[in-house]
């Protein structure tokens, strides 16, 4: 009976310790971006798996893929809202090395796909009308925590955008076959970024 109670409690605990060794149930924030990818989000990272987040964000950002339809316009932010499915893969091994993996410090893959609504943008001329976009863009990142509550992240990528072009933006009189003012680019992405978890 003692050798039972003794195996029952150490099935206990390694079950405990690999029940450990997943993303975050749920995680909110805030993150600033510097350089070519600047800007403020916030965002939510929600568990699906132990290995896979869905990360929602909604902020403001100044995309150095903007495109040429705002060429001459300057510094200008814009709204987006992004989704984005992680898959982070090596959650195990950094704990298993004694590393950590709070507020899912580690590395991922994901999609990240963000749209720019047409609603408005800071410090737009107002002889330019301002168009939506879609993107998908496949990135591989990497997510540190510091102390408790602070995180950087950089991430790299290579995706696809369509830019709606309306019939009064500048580069809008170039119609598509189909009859439709979209542009399609293919965008790298680059991103450093400093943000806080509450």
């Amino acid at each position: 009976m003692r050798k039972v109670l003794v195996v029952l409690i150490l099935a206990f605990n390694l079950n405990a310790n690999a029940q450990e060794v997943t993303v975050e149930k749920s995680i909110f924030g805030i993150q600033t971006g510097f350089g070519v990818h600047a800007g403020i989000w916030f965002n939510n990272e929600s568990k699906v798996s132990n290995s896979i987040a869905v990360r929602s964000e909604i902020g403001l950002e100044k995309d150095f893929t903007v495109g040429d339809h705002y060429d001459g316009t300057g510094f200008i932010l814009q709204p987006v809202v992004t989704l984005e499915p992680r898959y982070y893969y090596n959650l195990e091994k950094r704990n298993s090395n004694g590393k950590q993996i709070a507020n899912n410090s580690g590395n991922y893959f994901s999609i990240k796909t963000s749209y720019h609504p047409d609603w408005f943008v800071i410090n737009l001329a107002d002889n330019v009308t301002k168009t939506a976009d879609l993107a998908i863009v496949p990135t591989w990142g990497l997510k540190r925590t510091i102390g408790n509550h602070f995180t950087y992240e950089t991430a790299v990528g290579f995706g696809y955008r369509v830019v709606y072009l309306k019939e009064n933006s500048v580069n809008g009189n170039v119609q598509n076959a189909d009859g439709a003012y979209n542009r399609n680019q293919y965008i790298p992405f680059l991103h450093l970024g400093i943000g806080y978890t509450f």
